[in-house]
């Protein structure tokens, strides 16, 4: 084992010995590296937009780094160490980011989508706007994370940690989020029609204005949420989640045409 050093002018550093990242391999990517830097600082004129699709990165540390707009696709970052690194408009696709950890990095208006980020740590990512289709998130921590407008629909957030985080207009049609987190998060006029929120918890949550057609609520905890002008709820799925007196309801809700506040 290599004692673990902190990113340093934009290069990678090591987490471990990784037999499979020889060291010629990884001066190639220092110099890939430092012609994405030039590439961004000056604007697009010099240097070259970094190209690591499908390489592996796994259990190195870009921590601090401005990797915006690099092509990522398809690579192995598992273990990788992310923390506070720039990479807004990364195209991260089919990229492998288990466990990997990724805390207050900005990853706005980045390419996730069939990412593998199960039980990666995204507490306090910036993910607005960000393509996430049918990324993997199981276990995920997302914690205080910023998902503002996000395109998670058919993601799976089974078990995820969404406290507090921000999902305002958020598309989540179709996604998996059983026994999820959701305390005190921010979920007005995000799309949930087909989500599957059996044994969530959404205590206090802001689900004003959402779209909950088809939703699945069984055993959700709803106390202290707020539903005001939900859309498409079913009076059965609102008696199947658990809630309390302080929990708001559609002001419609009263069973009308098919059970629909």
């Amino acid at each position: 084992m290599v004692e673990r050093k902190e990113l340093k002018g934009g290069m990678p550093s090591e987490q471990r010995e990784a037999p499979d990242q020889p060291r010629d391999q990884r001066t190639v990517l220092t110099h890939i590296l430092a012609a994405h830097r030039l590439y961004l600082e000056t604007e697009r004129r010099e240097g070259q937009r970094a190209d690591l699709r499908g390489h592996d990165l796994s259990g190195l540390a870009f921590i601090g780094a401005d990797v915006r707009r690099a092509r990522l696709a398809r690579a192995m970052l598992d273990g990788s160490d992310w923390s506070r690194a720039n990479l807004q408009r990364a195209n991260l696709s089919g990229a492998s980011m288990r466990r990997a950890c990724l805390r207050d990095a900005d990853l706005s208006m980045a390419r996730l989508s069939g990412a593998q980020l199960n039980q990666a740590n995204l507490a306090g990512a910036r993910l607005d706007n960000a393509e996430m289709e049918f990324a993997l998130l199981v276990e995920a921590g997302l914690a205080g994370a910023s998902l503002c407008g996000a395109d998670l629909s058919g993601a799976n957030l089974e078990g995820a940690d969404l406290t507090g985080a921000d999902l305002r207009r958020a598309n989540l049609r179709g996604a998996a989020l059983r026994g999820a987190r959701l305390d005190r998060a921010d979920l007005r006029a995000a799309r949930l029609g087909g989500a599957v929120l059996i044994g969530a918890s959404l205590r206090n949550a802001d689900l004003r204005e959402a779209y909950l057609r088809v939703a699945k609520l069984d055993g959700a905890d709803l106390s202290g949420a707020d539903l005001s002008g939900a859309v498409g709820i079913l009076v059965t799925e609102i008696d199947a989640a658990l809630r309390d007196d302080r929990t708001r309801l559609p002001a419609d809700c009263d069973g009308g045409r098919d059970g629909q506040c």
